[in-house]
């Protein structure tokens, strides 16, 4: 595993995720093609570009899904290529899909429990037990994703919205210090929308959020930095006014 500092900066300054020449190829087609990217600390940098442009490509290659052909993932100095998913969890990458992967049949409470570090595996199962560090970590994850109110209901009984929630909150559990989420708002009301907004804005406190979304208005009300892929390559960075301002984004992905 390589420790080398990335450009000589130093650990306060450096990004916690830096990506360098990553590209993956299917079949001589490149999904991701010669990648540089970098994701500050304290930072919610949201990935755009329209379909087929490598976005959840990007996050199966970080969180070791998809393996890279060439290229570098480094996370805190860490090569994540070499790694295998579960070691990546464990370094501190959480990852939630497009669709929530919930335990339906289980209470609110429940989800967030077995989320807890201890709680993983088969042993750490058979020899769990509620502590109170386990009830505190849970209250507290609830009120982040608005769930306080819904710790003793099944979780098949809750919104499309508040799933998507607690999903998220079983990743707080495990306290990532990189979240990567795959189109949260999808199929959320107005309301919820602006209620998970709140909610990125106060996790991208202490850890780095990557975002994919298509929702342009959400985009705006949550992104610290706008990435734009385009058939696998980085098209534009920057504020979100600077790449909407961009000839290339606008004709590639603002126009169509």
């Amino acid at each position: 595993m390589s420790t080398a500092p990335i450009g000589g900066l130093s650990h306060s300054n450096r990004p916690v995720l830096a990506i360098e020449g990553l590209t993956v190829s299917f079949d001589g087609f490149k999904a991701v093609d010669d990648l540089n990217l970098y994701i500050d600390r304290n930072e919610v940098h949201v990935v755009i570009g329209p379909n087929g442009a490598g976005k959840t490509t990007l996050l199966d290659l970080i969180c070791g899904k998809t393996k890279a052909t060439s290229g570098s993932i480094q996370f805190k100095d860490i090569e994540l290529t070499k790694m295998s998913e579960h070691q990546i969890v464990h370094s501190g990458v959480g990852r939630k899909f497009q669709t929530p992967s919930i335990y339906e049949a289980l209470t609110v409470f429940e989800n967030l429990e077995m989320s807890f570090p201890r709680g993983r595996g088969v042993f750490g199962a058979l020899t769990f037990k509620r502590t109170q560090d386990v009830i505190d970590r849970v209250q507290q994850v609830a009120k982040d994703i608005f769930l306080t109110d819904y710790l003793d209901m099944t979780a098949d009984l809750l919104s499309h919205g508040q799933k998507q929630w607690l999903e998220i909150g079983m990743l707080l559990m495990q306290e990532p210090e990189l979240l990567m989420l795959d189109e949260p708002v999808a199929g959320m009301s107005v309301s919820e929308r602006e209620k998970t907004a709140e909610l990125l804005a106060r996790i991208s406190k202490g850890r780095s959020v990557v975002v994919i979304e298509h929702d342009m208005e959400f985009v705006k009300s949550i992104a610290h930095k706008v990435t734009v892929l385009h058939q696998g390559k980085l098209l534009a960075a920057g504020s979100m006014d600077a790449v909407q301002n961009d000839p290339k984004v606008i004709e590639v992905y603002l126009g169509h």
